[in-house]
């Protein structure tokens, strides 16, 4: 893979996964391209990936890894985000997104964490004085959350207590004033060994650093109050607002009984309203009277703003709703501050210092909505102020582009690179410009070492420029304005859709640690991925950032040869389960085939193989539709059991991997043999006495699903079938989890020869904290009338994720006898949450 980060394996692990399931989305058909034999879930193909602990994920024997929503955008590509802990602690900075396209094929991946952690995490200060010493960080603490300890990914890792400090602060630029009602949510981060506060950060983020006004500042509609005279909006119709900044339009309301809400049917969770979070209501569907100082008003604008950017996310970035999963977030007006701000629940909108118009234009909106677009993709929008910094930029580029899919025309709100220009906050135009940033004064138009520590607000004007000769060039021919560039270069935009294309794909790589090189590398990876068949974008995205001087960041892909990042093919492996003796070596056949696009050359490895095995292949690489011959070589001196190794195939536009069981058996050879990719007749419930209502074992395909980050039914260990407690993942983690008792399944009839017999399996038993030990997995063996427990997992009160092991047990009692293999599951007491698999049952003789 020649654009991106390279999937080298070298790090083994075996037994327990570390990496936690999602629920899969669903494949997308790609028009025009040819079906892939097998497609892979994403998620199932990024999870390998991790398995192997690849250099780039500079993994530390303490790592752990747990895989997150996965979001899919614009082109069918997914972006998966992984979390990391360290020694059980919450890394900062440790997160990492990994891009597959639809089919599961790996393009690249998004880390910014610069080297392994290697640390003592035994704090030297308590959380109360962690505690006290954030309390600090705020002028008016009203609500201190517990510390919770943490890791930062700086250097080697530095200890932390995170605690979030509630209530105002008044050293924020916007108030210094007892009188702002705009709350402050602070994270402080402060060193868990020295007690120094490392940085802070307020989940809350205003619009810009302005004092306020008078307490009173709008009137209901139809009250007594400063109008617009110069505006003379069409009458509404029932159901229409009228707006102020956008004149007569159509909203989302509903309906109960005979009272309208200003609540949006058909985007969850948006709605408007006062200041006490509720939704207006009236007794008719028509709404505003297109008055500066209507907060109703002021409503209709800011429902038509969020209609108006919710759309633009579908139709132009592939994204579903604000939050990327289908829904919003509430409005509220009559803010009584000269400012709008993002709180991490709702948006909140002041009015402007003249008491004229409230701040609820197309561009303030969508800005503040911005702040929400970027708190809901991956990396979260907490971090440290370079991230605040890129933060404000986003919100002002949603802004644009919602301007820009909205097509106002005069007198009402259009199109432009301006940001606020229609509110005219304190009465001197625009709060910023993105084609020349400088026209703000403090506000740079070119990066330099000074941006990463300005105020944010103006610290915004980098990427603001940088996005704007992306879309517009230096020069644009449709009305706006001229551009100048840092290094006097002439540029060709791509168009505002292509740019907010890329600079969406790029969000959707972002991490807990987010720079402008970081950002740099993600739009430059996103040109490539998302127009594979063209260098135009590509070079455009690293014109432009060379023309605002961001430097370049390491390993970002330095040159585009157009074409290959619509090649795809799939890998496979025949057989996918092997047994080898100690001493032995065993061959399987790797095949691939071109799916889209062109051949690719596609070179093999392998990593988690048994302790000191090796593979080779033959040949080593091969053109995509080849294949080629690897071969296992096992030395006498490992052990038995079953190993899950990883194969890789690294080609020059994507990469693809593929899971081989290795069991290493005693010598004497197998007796038995079940990875349940195939049936071989077990039977469940076999007495007829099963209890369990859901939950029950089946042979089948599982359905990964998750508590939070807490694995709990996982992928198959081999292949893609197992015995599973209800394959199913529903809606929630509890909808197919054993309920009501207890569930078993029976193995054919077993035959045993004589000698030393030894049976081996994979499984996992995964509960919530409301488990109790009546709850169990259990191995049983039947021979004639009687029945052995051999293996027994119990439930506890503690949370215990899904995590694949393997078992032994010693069959030699049995030889020369038939036997039955039984498996159970049960939820036997309280109500709880319980999920089993079994996976790779195998007999083998010595």
């Amino acid at each position: 893979m020649k654009r991106s980060i390279k999937f080298t394996l070298l790090t083994a692990i075996t037994g327990i996964s570390l990496i936690t399931p999602v629920a899969p989305v669903s494949a997308h058909t790609v028009p025009g391209q040819p079906p892939v034999p097998t497609p892979e879930d994403p998620g199932t193909s990024a999870d390998r990936f991790v398995q192997t602990q690849p250099p780039a994920l500079l993994a530390a024997p303490a790592d752990q890894f747990y895989r997150q929503e996965d979001f899919v955008g614009v082109g069918g590509l997914h972006y998966i985000p992984y979390t990391r802990t360290h020694d059980g602690l919450p890394v900062f900075g440790g997160d990492f997104v990994v891009v597959t396209n639809n089919q599961g094929g790996l393009l690249s991946t998004s880390i910014a964490q610069k080297q392994p952690l290697a640390l003592d995490t035994v704090p030297e200060i308590t959380p109360a004085q962690a505690a006290a010493i954030s309390r600090r960080q705020i002028t008016d603490p009203r609500r201190v959350s517990a510390p919770r300890l943490v890791v930062l990914a700086k250097g080697s890792g530095r200890l932390a207590y995170e605690t979030v400090v509630t209530g105002r602060d008044r050293t924020q630029g916007f108030v210094p004033t007892l009188r702002s009602k705009i709350p402050s949510k602070m994270h402080v981060f402060v060193d868990a060994k020295t007690g120094e506060v490392i940085f802070k950060d307020d989940e809350v983020k205003t619009d810009d650093t302005v004092r306020p006004t008078a307490e009173t500042t709008g009137t209901a509609a139809g009250t007594a109050g400063p109008t617009n005279t110069a505006r003379r909006p069409l009458r509404a119709t029932p159901g229409d607002g009228t707006g102020f900044y956008n004149g007569p339009v159509t909203i989302g309301t509903s309906k109960s009984g005979t009272t309208y809400s200003m609540t949006d049917p058909n985007r969850s969770g948006v709605q408007c309203g006062g200041q006490n979070g509720s939704a207006y209501t009236k007794a008719t569907d028509t709404w505003g009277n297109g008055s500066g100082t209507s907060l109703e008003t002021a409503c209709v604008d800011s429902l038509y703003a969020v209609n108006r950017e919710w759309d633009m996310l579908r139709s132009w970035l592939g994204r579903n709703g604000i939050n990327g999963t289908g829904g919003g977030y509430p409005i509220r007006v009559g803010l009584s501050d000269v400012n709008a701000y993002w709180t991490g629940d709702y948006a909140n909108f002041g009015h402007t210092q003249d008491n004229q118009r409230q701040t609820t234009s197309i561009d303030v909106v969508a800005h503040e909505f911005g702040h929400a677009l970027f708190q809901t993709t991956p990396g979260g929008s907490i971090g440290e102020n370079e991230k605040g910094i890129l933060n404000e930029s986003a919100g002002d580029i949603y802004g644009a582009l919602t301007e820009f899919y909205a097509d106002g025309k005069p007198p009402y709100d259009t199109p432009d690179y301006s940001v606020g220009e229609k509110v005219d906050l304190v009465g001197g135009g625009p709060i910023r410009y993105m084609h020349k940033p400088s026209l703000i004064s403090g506000n740079p138009d070119c990066y330099s070492s000074s941006v990463p520590d300005l105020e944010v607000h103006a610290g915004a004007g980098v990427q603001n420029h940088w996005f704007y000769l992306l879309a517009e060039g230096t020069n644009p021919t449709n009305g706006q304005p001229v551009s100048p560039t840092c290094n006097n270069t002439t540029l060709t935009g791509i168009g505002i859709q292509k740019a907010g294309q890329i600079f969406m794909s790029a969000l959707n790589r972002k991490t807990d640690t987010w720079t402008h090189q970081l950002v740099r590398k993600a739009t430059l990876q996103a040109a490539l991925e998302l127009f594979p068949g063209s260098c135009t974008e590509f070079n455009a995205v690293k014109a432009a950032w060379n023309a605002v001087s961001v430097p370049a960041a390491s390993g970002e892909p330095a040159t585009c040869t157009g074409g290959g990042g619509g090649n795809d093919f799939s890998l496979t492996l025949s057989p996918q389960t092997v047994s080898v003796q100690p001493g032995q070596k065993t061959t399987v056949t790797v095949s691939t085939q071109t799916t889209s696009g062109s051949a690719q050359t596609v070179t093999f490895s392998v990593a988690d193989l048994p302790p000191g095995a090796t593979a080779s292949f033959s040949p080593a690489s091969v053109s995509s539709g080849g294949s080629s011959t690897m071969t296992v070589s096992v030395p006498a001196t490992t052990s038995a059991g079953s190993y899950r190794a990883i194969v890789t195939g690294d080609g020059t536009a994507v990469d693809r991997t593929a899971s081989l069981v290795v069991t290493v058996g005693a010598a004497g050879g197998v007796v038995f043999d079940d990875a349940f990719e195939t049936s071989l007749g077990w039977t469940a419930n076999p007495s007829g006495t099963d209890t369990a209502s859901t939950g029950r074992w089946e042979r089948g395909i599982p359905q990964p699903t998750f508590y939070g980050q807490t694995p709990l039914q996982l992928t198959a260990f081999a292949g893609q079938n197992d015995l599973v407690t209800g394959r199913l993942a529903g809606t929630s983690a509890g909808d197919y989890d054993v309920d009501g008792g207890v569930t078993s399944i029976r193995s054919p009839q077993i035959t045993l020869p004589s000698g030393k017999l030894t049976l081996t399996f994979s499984w996992y038993l995964a509960n919530l904290d409301n488990a109790t030990s009546a709850d169990f997995f259990r191995a049983r063996v039947q021979s004639g009338t009687s029945s052995t427990l051999v293996f027994q997992q119990l439930g506890a009160p503690a949370v215990r994720p899904g995590a694949w092991q393997t078992a032994t047990v010693d069959l030699s009692a049995y030889a020369g006898k038939p036997v039955r293999l039984l498996f159970e599951a049960a939820d036997n007491a309280t109500p709880s949450l319980i999920e089993a698999a079994v996976d790779n049952v195998r007999i083998t003789r010595s």
